[in-house]
């Protein structure tokens, strides 16, 4: 089973995605589920749980700013309300959540979280692959640190676009996904988004900022 854990719906600032058609979407992707991690809400994924089946998991998630960079929450129940790092690392641990620290070492992305050893102990997974890292190296940073240092891996599209859905995520055998992801019990899988899907999430940003 096939599953995306890093996707955006109209439900982040710079994203634009109906819940309903991402569903649909993953479904034709061949996809077992996806994580609806948007900027600072869960309410995106709490409304495409309406769409979820026997066949098909929406993981509730969001990813969320801190001091330091963004971080990412999976199977959430309630939104993140803390500001700071170490808090929020508290918040989700809390609901029985799991953290991830997506695109690390990403050097193009000013929300980029640089781990050091100092912040192992706070860190679940490590996503060494993101889709729109535009340079394959960040990745690679990522990967090594968490070979180095024994942390699990993940990956996830950071899909804002239809068609960035699914090219990156994990494979797992188990019919329990949460308890997959928390033993790492799967096999990451991605292939890189195309680079002018960044520029089209800059200006729904400048759009959107305008508009609203």
């Amino acid at each position: 089973m096939k599953y995306d854990l890093h996707t955006h719906s109209k439900y982040s600032s710079d994203g634009f995605l109906d819940l309903e058609k991402m569903v649909k979407a993953a479904l034709k992707k061949g996809l077992s589920g996806i994580a609806i991690t948007d900027h600072n809400t869960i309410k995106g994924g709490l409304k495409a749980k309406k769409y979820e089946t026997n066949e098909f998991r929406v993981i509730v998630g969001s990813e969320i700013t801190t001091e330091r960079g963004e971080v990412i929450g999976l199977f959430l129940s309630e939104d993140i309300r803390s500001k700071t790092f170490i808090d929020i690392v508290d918040d989700i641990r809390a609901q029985n959540g799991v953290v991830v620290i997506p695109h690390p070492f990403d050097g193009v992305r000013s929300t980029a979280v640089h781990p050091d050893e100092n912040d192992i102990k706070f860190i679940d997974h490590l996503e060494v692959f993101n889709s729109r890292c535009i340079l394959q190296k960040y990745n690679d940073k990522a990967a090594k640190f968490a070979s180095a240092h024994g942390l699990k891996t993940i990956a996830g599209s950071d899909s804002h676009f239809l068609n960035e859905l699914g090219k990156a995520g994990i494979i797992t055998r188990s019919d329990d996904i949460q308890e997959a992801v928390l033993k790492g019990d799967f096999e990451i899988f991605g292939e890189k988004s195309w680079p002018i899907n960044l520029g089209l999430t800059w200006l729904l940003k400048i759009w959107r900022r305008q508009v609203f």
